[in-house]
């Protein structure tokens, strides 16, 4: 190998953790009340029932300059249901529906990120929910990414979808095809690592 092809390659490795290098790690801030996993599904095509899993960890990755490596991962803990009427709550967490005590975590973890747009863009992953795997995709939007007063560094993101229950063998057949969907809202403020 010439002495200005080794120069060449080592140039070229020597970018590759640089490049690696400019994605940053957030944490999610749950504690803060800066995210939110929500959900809105039709009562019996009359209304809505709205509620919120308030229990959930996560983190992401996220490159502004390399929007195709950003990733993001989150648990939520199902048993931390709140759509605001307790005995409700107690019913879709029964086997009649989520079954919370078989199936206690739903997890979240990206495969890709395709941009649509300036901050906008599909994030695709594999989403666990009642013991059932599935692909979903969600059409996401950055909020806004700077300095906070505390001398920290925030990033954050609102992301949306629809999913067919019957997908992850939930059983609402004896309810109006209306209520077989439910969108999901996502809101996901991070802490630079």
């Amino acid at each position: 190998m010439s002495k200005k092809t080794m120069l060449a390659a080592l140039a070229v490795s020597s970018l590759l953790p640089l490049s690696q290098a400019q994605a940053a790690d957030y944490l999610i801030d749950t504690e803060g009340q800066h995210a939110f996993i929500q959900f809105k599904i039709s009562h019996l095509g009359f209304s809505y029932i709205l509620g919120a899993f308030e229990d959930f960890s996560g983190g992401f990755s996220y490159d502004p300059d390399d929007l195709a490596s950003s990733s993001v991962n989150v648990e939520v803990d199902v048993s931390s249901l709140n759509s605001n009427h307790a005995e409700r709550d107690k019913h879709i967490l029964s086997d009649d529906f989520l079954d919370a005590a078989e199936y206690p975590r739903a997890t979240f973890e990206s495969t890709g990120f395709e941009s649509t747009g300036e901050g906008e863009g599909k994030l695709t992953g594999e989403l666990t929910l009642h013991g059932v795997t599935n692909e979903i995709t969600m059409d996401v939007k950055h909020i806004g990414g700077g300095e906070d007063p505390w001398g920290g560094y925030r990033n954050g993101f609102e992301g949306t979808t629809t999913l067919e229950l019957a997908d992850y063998d939930i059983d609402m057949s004896k309810f109006p095809p209306v209520m077989r969907e439910l969108e999901l809202y996502v809101i996901l403020e991070g802490i630079r690592q």
